[in-house]
């Protein structure tokens, strides 16, 4: 059942190594798994973990390379071995469904499921077996109702709304409107609307926010947005629009409407610039979670859901010359520029 998996093995001079079923956060209960949460000698030992993406597109991608990297690290550092697949459920809920019931199946140690309803139907997953589940890149897991439950914990990528509403304002001075398109049925992106129009005020401009239930829904409320003359576009972390950012730009361009990004991926591939977040650090804050669980060194219950708080300043140069925007001399000594990233 499982679609476009990588699997990777790291396996560091292991003797008699074998496959615990370890649950840090939940109900199952063996000796191995007792002697971990008492802080015993975890060396030799072998962890098996999934990673689900909600779907494929750079920015989980990115997510799901950090959290296997720093698996990895952990592993070497700690002289255990640490199996895992990285699995994609193609934005489709049924698939996401078979991949974490595969999981539960498979008796995994941890389930990491990255975005909103991956996340949540992982939880659903592993209800009865109590099989941990450590998320990334979850905007409100409150609204989500991924909180509360003691075998679940994970990072919440909330955006820097007022951050990006500055640098918007810095960069486009006499701009008004704000175009945002988001998936209605995605908690992440309605919880970001709903702070950008909260905030927008405070800065002098007003949200136009059109909403859509599917992924080719995108692009004719791009088009919508366009015809309204809105003067600019700030995107979010919503999985519908990212998935077809190339198309959106090629609409934006040709109109000379900026598009400001929320994470370093976004400005890369030509998003004029943004306060975004780093995924790769989001997915090393995880993984790092993860294996507290995993070692028993934490419980899920242990650990709050963490926020990512770190953002940093990001320009595409070829973008903003091509938009003719002028980039001002304090945005340009703090950004970074990503045009030949």
């Amino acid at each position: 059942m499982k679609n476009n998996m990588v699997k990777k093995l790291l396996t560091l001079a292991l003797a008699g190594a074998m496959t615990l079923s370890l649950a840090a956060c939940g109900s199952k209960s063996d000796d191995s798994s007792n002697d971990a949460q008492q802080g015993g000698d975890e060396s030799g030992k072998t962890y098996k973990v999934a990673i689900i993406k909600q779907l494929d597109h750079a920015s989980l991608d990115e997510i799901a390379n950090a959290v296997a990297a720093e698996l990895d690290k952990i592993a070497a550092d700690n002289n255990v071995t640490i199996e895992y697949d990285i699995t994609s459920g193609q934005n489709d809920q049924t698939i996401l469904k078979q991949l974490s019931d595969q999981a539960i199946a498979d008796q995994v140690d941890a389930i990491i499921p990255i975005a909103t309803t991956a996340a949540q139907i992982s939880a659903l997953s592993a209800e009865d077996t109590k099989t941990p589940v450590v998320y990334a890149a979850v905007s409100d897991p409150e609204a989500a109702s991924l909180t509360g439950i003691d075998y679940v914990t994970g990072t919440s990528d909330a955006l820097p709304v007022e951050a990006q509403l500055k640098l918007i304002r810095a960069l486009q001075p006499d701009a008004k409107t704000i175009g945002i398109v988001y998936t209605t049925s995605e908690s992440n992106s309605v919880y970001s609307v709903g702070v950008y129009q909260e905030k927008a005020a405070d800065y002098g401009f007003t949200i136009e926010a059109v909403g859509v239930t599917a992924q080719s829904e995108v692009t004719q409320a791009v088009d919508n947005l366009i015809a309204k003359g809105v003067d600019c576009f700030s995107n979010l972390t919503d999985n519908n629009v990212v998935g077809v950012l190339g198309s959106i730009l090629e609409k934006t361009n040709e109109a000379k409407i900026p598009v400001y990004g929320s994470e370093i991926e976004q400005m890369k591939k030509g998003c004029a610039a943004g306060a975004g977040l780093d995924y790769v650090q989001l997915g090393i804050q995880t993984g790092k979670m993860a294996a507290k669980v995993l070692t028993g060194e934490a419980t899920c219950q242990d650990m709050p859901y963490e926020v990512i708080e770190n953002y940093s300043t990001y320009i595409n140069s070829k973008s903003l010359e091509q938009l003719g925007i002028t980039l001002p001399d304090d945005v340009a000594q703090s950004a970074e520029d990503v045009a030949n990233a």
